[in-house]
């Protein structure tokens, strides 16, 4: 579980998410917002992928 939480990818999809939520909050509801979440998901998607490779790989090498 710490690897997917101090890696550099996820970190930076959480705090991304921050500001979906803030813009969900604040600004107006339409197709804008809903791609906004869209690539938001994608992007913590491919983060958790790529931590998950790295670690299946390192898991190779030794």
């Amino acid at each position: 579980m710490r690897k997917y939480l101090f890696s550099g990818a996820v970190l930076s999809a959480i705090f991304s998410g921050i500001g979906v939520v803030r813009a969900t909050a604040a600004g107006p509801r339409d197709w804008r917002l809903l791609l906004m979440w869209v690539s938001w998901a994608a992007s913590m998607a491919i983060a958790i992928g790529t931590v998950a490779d790295e670690t299946k790989r390192a898991e190779l090498t030794e």
